[in-house]
Formats: C-alpha cells, sequence, structure tokens
C-alpha cells in the first residue's frame, strides 16, 4: 500500500498546504512536525514559483515572500531529505510545469522520489499534456495527482480513469483562497470519480472554517487546506508554528468524527 492510500485508510483525511520557505525552510520542517502531531495524515508542499497561476494572493504573497528568502527548488529537496529522517507522513509537491521543466523533468521527479516524497500536483497542466509528466513519475514511484473541477462530466470520468494516489476535487472555478460559501454539487463529483475508480477523493480551494472541512469531507474522503495556513504563517512569521498547530487540530478534530 503507498503511503498516500495510507493517509486515507483511518477515516476522512486533513491535508494541509505550506509554502516552502515562508517565512523559512526551518520553520517549514518544524511546521510539517507540529501538522503531524496534530493529526494531518498527508502534507502538500509548494515549492516557490513566480507566477503561481492557480493561487489567489494570499499563497502567491508567499511565494513572492520564499523567494525573497533565497528558496531553490535544490534548497527545498534538501529540506525534504531531511525531514524524511524524521517522520514517514506521506507528502506531496505542489508546482508548476515550468519549475519541473527549468530543473529538467526527469531529473526533478527523480530527485523527489530519491528524497522520499510520494506525489506530484502540477495545477497548470491540463489532463491532455500530462502524459509528459506521468510517464516519468510511474518510472520512479510517484504518483502524479490529478485535479477535477466543477466542469464537465465527461472530463471528470476521463481524468478519474487514469489518476493515481488521490483526486484532488477542487471546490469552486476560479484561484484559492478562503471562500464564504462552496455550492459546488462536490457529492456528485465524488460519484463520478468513484464510478470510474476506487480511488480516494479530497477536496480543497476555498476551505478555512471546521464547518466548511467537515462539510466537505462529509461528501469526499478529506479536506485540503491551504490559504488559511498559509495566512497564519504572514502573520506571525517565526512564531506561526504554534498557531498553525492549534488550527490543524481544530480542523481535524472537525472532521474526526465522520468516520
Amino acid at each position: 500500500m503507498s503511503r498516500i492510500t495510507e493517509a486515507f485508510a483511518n477515516g476522512k483525511a486533513f491535508i494541509p498546504f505550506l509554502t516552502c520557505g515562508d517565512p523559512s525552510l526551518e520553520i517549514t520542517e518544524q511546521l510539517v512536525y507540529a501538522m503531524e502531531e496534530a493529526g494531518a495524515d498527508l502534507i502538500e508542499l509548494g515549492i516557490p514559483f513566480s507566477d503561481p497561476t492557480a493561487e489567489g494572493p494570499v499563497i502567491q504573497e508567499a511565494n513572492v515572500r520564499a523567494l525573497a528568502g533565497g528558496v531553490t527548488t535544490d534548497k527545498v529537496f534538501a529540506m525534504v531529505e531531511k525531514i524524511r529522517k524524521n517522520t514517514k507522513i506521506p507528502m506531496v509537491f505542489m508546482t508548476y510545469a515550468n519549475v519541473v521543466f527549468s530543473y529538467g523533468t526527469e531529473r526533478f521527479i527523480k530527485r523527489a522520489a530519491e528524497a522520499g516524497m510520494d506525489g506530484l500536483i502540477l495545477p497548470d497542466v491540463p489532463f491532455e499534456e500530462k502524459e509528459e509528466f506521468d510517464v516519468v513519475c510511474k518510472q520512479y514511484g510517484l504518483d502524479l495527482i490529478s485535479l477535477i473541477a466543477p466542469t464537465s462530466h465527461e472530463r471528470i470520468a476521463m481524468i478519474a480513469k487514469e489518476a493515481e494516489g488521490f483526486v484532488y476535487c477542487v471546490s469552486s472555478l476560479g484561484v484559492t483562497g478562503m471562500r464564504t460559501n462552496i455550492t459546488t454539487d462536490i457529492g456528485a463529483m465524488v460519484k463520478l470519480v468513484k464510478a470510474q475508480k476506487d480511488i480516494p477523493c479530497a477536496v480543497g480551494f476555498g476551505i478555512s472554517t471546521p464547518e466548511q472541512a467537515k462539510k466537505m469531507a462529509d461528501q469526499s474522503n478529506g479536506a485540503i487546506v491551504g490559504s488559511a495556513i498559509v495566512k497564519l504563517c504572514g502573520a506571525y512569521g517565526k512564531d506561526c508554528v504554534p498557531k498553525v498547530k492549534d488550527y490543524v487540530k481544530e480542523m481535524k478534530d472537525a472532521i474526526r468524527g465522520l468516520e
């Protein structure tokens, strides 16, 4: 069983996202351990990029801060290697095609696998163009995670058929960021996926409160939260670890009762 599959094996998964290097790579490493202690099941690590097209202002600003602080892909890999000495928590990278291309696709994926990463999310790579990444991911045992948006049913079925690891259900069209209410019929999206393949589905984009997390996890296999956590990192800087830990615990507690 892959580590990603294990993340969903104990009921509903809570999946936090961090921008690597905001406020520093040392703090990012501490945050991973703190979030695991607080009950996180799988962690998404964002590799900063100058033009993160899927992100709203909160994560964009975190990318700018991290890059200004000198974060590079190599430094992120080195951090992951350190983290892997201390924990087996499932981890996936979320970044953009350009980051992988400029590093060298095979070199990047091989390095990620060797460092101990479990998967890769590339939000700007459409299904039709995933092949060149997918082939290499399969070669090195990394899951290329598919995203599905509330668009056409045929498209969801087509993507689900080939999905690996888990399916990232985008709860609302547009960019990441906190939303007051999420109107998408997540249950219907999840049903379409499961009709094609028995694979976990986690919902992200717009979740910031325990109530929202509970509602989304209730209709799927887990909730993904990014902007709300990155916002805490931005607000508290090097003092953010206890704040993020409390927040993750609160979110995990909210979905824990749904099993």
